[in-house]
C-alpha cells in the first residue's frame, strides 16, 4: 500500500467516525449516554455503526446485567424490539470460563488467547449457535447482527419488559413444556449438531406459554469431546427441575436414549 493509500484510509476512517458522532447527536437520550460512561471506545464505535447500518434506531434500559455481558432493550427503525447484547472487554475471569467450551471447536481453532480476542470469537459463537438452532427449528431468538463484543437479537418480550424466565414462572402445563423442551433438545442435538452445555430453568424463558432457550455461547458441536457429558448435565437439569410437577417422567437415561436417536450430523 503507497503512502497517498494509507492517508486516504486514515482520512477515510476519521471521515466516518465524524459521520457517525454527527448521526448520534439526535440520538442520544440518558440511556445511552449511561453507555457511553460504561463501554470503552471499541464499543461505542460499533454501537455507532450498527446505527449508521439502520439495524439499529433506539438504545433504552438494561434488561439483564450480569458479570460476562449487558443486555439492552433497543428497536430497528421499523419499530421492531430489539435484544442489545454486550459482552464487557473487561472480564478476566470471564476468559478462564470459556476456554473449555471453545478448545475443540473446529470453527474456533485459531483465536487468540488474550481476553479481547476470546470475547469477540465467543459473540462470534453465540451469533453461529442462534442461526444453527434456529435452523433446526429450535425455539431460540433470532440472531440479527454481529461485530466485535456486539450481539443484536430477536427481543423476547414486549415494550422493553423481558419475557419471564421458567424460574420465574408457574408452568400451566408443565408435562407440555417438559416434552417441548426436550424436543428441542433433540433438535439441537440431531439437526443443529449442538448441545447446549448449560441449559436449566435460568435459560429457558416462557413465552406465549412456549418454552425459548437462550445464551447458547457456550453450546458446543456433538464433535466436542465433553459434548456426551454436557448434554448429560443439560437433561438432568430438566430432569431435577420438571420431576416434581411432571408425573411418570422419563429418567436422565430414557431422555438421553430419546435425543441421541436419530443419529448426529
Amino acid at each position: 500500500m503507497s503512502f497517498r493509500d494509507k492517508v486516504d484510509k486514515r482520512l477515510s476512517r476519521k471521515q466516518k467516525a465524524y459521520e457517525i458522532e454527527s448521526l448520534m447527536k439526535n440520538k442520544r437520550s440518558e440511556d445511552f449516554q449511561v453507555i457511553e460512561e460504561v463501554f470503552d471506545k471499541s464499543t461505542l464505535m460499533v454501537i455507532y455503526d450498527f446505527m449508521n447500518k439502520e439495524i439499529i434506531d433506539e438504545i433504552h434500559g438494561v434488561v439483564n446485567a450480569g458479570k460476562e455481558a449487558r443486555i439492552y432493550w433497543g428497536k430497528n427503525p421499523d419499530g421492531k424490539e430489539l435484544a442489545i447484547k454486550i459482552y464487557l472487554t473487561s472480564s478476566a475471569e470471564f476468559k478462564k470460563g470459556m476456554l473449555p467450551y471453545i478448545e475443540g471447536d473446529p470453527r474456533f481453532t485459531h483465536v487468540r488467547r488474550d481476553t479481547r480476542s476470546l470475547i469477540y470469537t465467543w459473540a462470534q459463537k453465540e451469533f453461529k449457535n442462534l442461526q444453527r438452532a434456529k435452523e433446526a427449528r429450535v425455539n431460540v431468538p433470532e440472531a440479527l447482527a454481529v461485530q466485535k463484543n456486539v450481539l443484536i437479537m430477536e427481543f423476547i418480550g414486549k415494550n422493553g419488559e423481558r419475557a419471564p424466565l421458567m424460574k420465574e414462572t408457574v408452568l400451566e402445563d408443565a408435562e407440555k413444556v417438559f416434552k417441548r423442551l426436550l424436543t428441542s433438545v433433540k433438535r439441537l442435538y440431531n439437526k443443529a449438531g449442538l448441545v447446549h452445555a448449560d441449559l436449566s430453568e435460568y435459560n429457558i424463558m416462557i413465552w406465549k406459554e412456549k418454552p425459548v432457550i437462550f445464551d447458547v455461547a457456550q453450546s458446543v458441536l456433538v464433535r466436542h469431546p465433553m459434548a456426551d457429558r454436557f448434554l448429560r448435565r443439560d437433561l438432568e437439569n430438566l430432569h431435577r427441575y420438571f420431576k416434581r410437577q411432571v408425573p411418570d417422567i422419563y429418567s436422565v437415561d430414557e431422555m438421553y436414549e430419546k435425543v441421541v436417536s436419530g443419529g448426529r450430523k
